[in-house]
């Protein structure tokens, strides 16, 4: 069976990561996505040099764009030209969604604004990813991955100990909007099935970065103040905290109610003196936690962390985990089992482990499985088959260099 957006057609106008990843997302679930690229460049993202290193693989592939376009369709047009925006038009006409994340003003100086696409199909949900938001003095400004994390706040939320703004490499303003993008889609579509109409959606990465960090914000707006940017041997609640094991691997505690656990684990860890120590009783144990850190931080240092993982497991109940590197993921057995990550066979790539499906449906689960297109790959065909374009039509109008 396929996925719940089998049939809906997504127009995606999009470049870089925030506005690809969020229609690759829709695509998964079983959306035919046609991407736009300009006819000579293509999507930037395809000419991407550096990233981990070096973001070509095998054939000159890009890993970036590979990463980012899974399913889609590629067709490649010269859209200062009316002949251009004309087949856009035409697509638009007989399609469910438009996305694109350029500057604002960009589409409406093109004539592929909501106020231009809508006429021709008032069905039509246009989305688009934006940097700040449609309004405000700075709606109108360019952003990238790293200024929507300098601007939502969160580089100076992560990492410990310091006063210095941290950023999270990977693209994960970009990845949070392309999520709350592909999210404002798939409720339009579904009040578009309730009311007929379509819509305009947009998301940001200012937006997307607040919602992420929700409690945070909030705990701003109705406390008064943001959680403090504290450091682990400082923590207030030292079983809410990590620590290093003897082989130098990281084992995370997360028990938020520690008097639950305090006299088991105390137990457990060959240290029962410290239940009735009057330093780290309930009401006490927080003005005392630097001191009781220092004690843990030996008392996980004496053993391997596999060791303590199988203590803590098989002597009471308790809530933990381990500390994992983004190298670690592709081999634990967790997502293994739940196929967060995938094996696929790409056509000019071979064997590739891809991103699996962070969402299950029982029913219509999607598919995550896919590669890229080759720049303008689709062209010819959209045009013909599904915009009844003639052959000669194509020829006139690659010549003619719109295609």
């Amino acid at each position: 069976m396929g996925g719940p957006l089998d049939g809906i057609r997504i127009i995606d106008w999009t470049i870089w990561q925030q506005g690809p990843v969020a229609t690759q997302m829709l695509a998964d679930l079983g959306a035919e996505v046609i991407k736009i690229e300009e006819r000579e460049r293509g999507d930037p993202g395809r000419g991407l040099t550096a990233a981990a290193g070096s973001a070509t693989v095998k054939g000159g592939r890009n890993f970036y764009f590979e990463a980012n376009n899974k399913h889609k369709k590629s067709i490649a047009l010269d859209l200062k030209r009316p002949e251009g925006r004309e087949i856009v038009h035409r697509l638009a006409a007989c399609s469910d969604v438009f996305v694109q994340n350029f500057r604002k003003g960009v589409a409406q100086r093109l004539g592929l604004g909501y106020a231009d696409l809508a006429p021709l199909n008032p069905r039509i949900i246009y989305a688009s990813a934006s940097g700040y938001g449609p309004e405000g003095p700075d709606s109108g400004e360019p952003s990238f991955d790293y200024l929507g994390q300098a601007r939502s706040g969160i580089m100076n939320a992560v990492g410990s100990g310091t006063t210095t703004p941290t950023y999270i490499y990977g693209g994960i303003a970009d990845q949070m909007g392309a999520i709350m993008l592909a999210y404002g889609v798939l409720a339009a579509l579904f009040a578009r099935e309730r009311t007929g109409i379509g819509q305009e959606v947009d998301a940001s990465h200012l937006g997307s970065m607040m919602a992420l960090q929700g409690l945070n914000v909030v705990a701003r707006t109705i406390l008064g103040s943001e959680f403090p940017r504290i450091t682990r041997a400082n923590a207030y609640n030292p079983l809410w905290n990590h620590y290093r094991c003897a082989d130098d691997k990281w084992i995370s505690l997360a028990m938020l109610q520690p008097d639950r656990y305090w006299k088991d684990f105390c137990e457990v860890i060959g240290k029962p003196e410290l239940i009735e120590d009057p330093r780290f009783t309930a009401n006490a144990r927080g003005w005392n936690a630097a001191a009781l850190i220092v004690i843990l931080d030996e008392v996980f240092a004496a053993r391997p962390r596999d060791e303590w993982m199988r203590i803590l497991k098989s002597r009471g109940d308790f809530i933990y985990t381990v500390v994992n590197s983004v190298s670690d993921l592709p081999d634990d057995p967790q997502v293994r089992a739940n196929e967060y990550i995938v094996e696929y066979d790409h056509p000019a790539l071979g064997n590739l482990t891809l991103l699996g499906m962070p969402v299950k449906l029982s029913k219509t689960p999607g598919e995550p499985r896919g590669h890229a297109p080759e720049f303008g790959e689709h062209t010819e065909l959209v045009m013909t088959e599904l915009l009844g374009y003639s052959w000669d039509d194509v020829a006139r109008l690659r010549e003619a260099n719109v295609i």
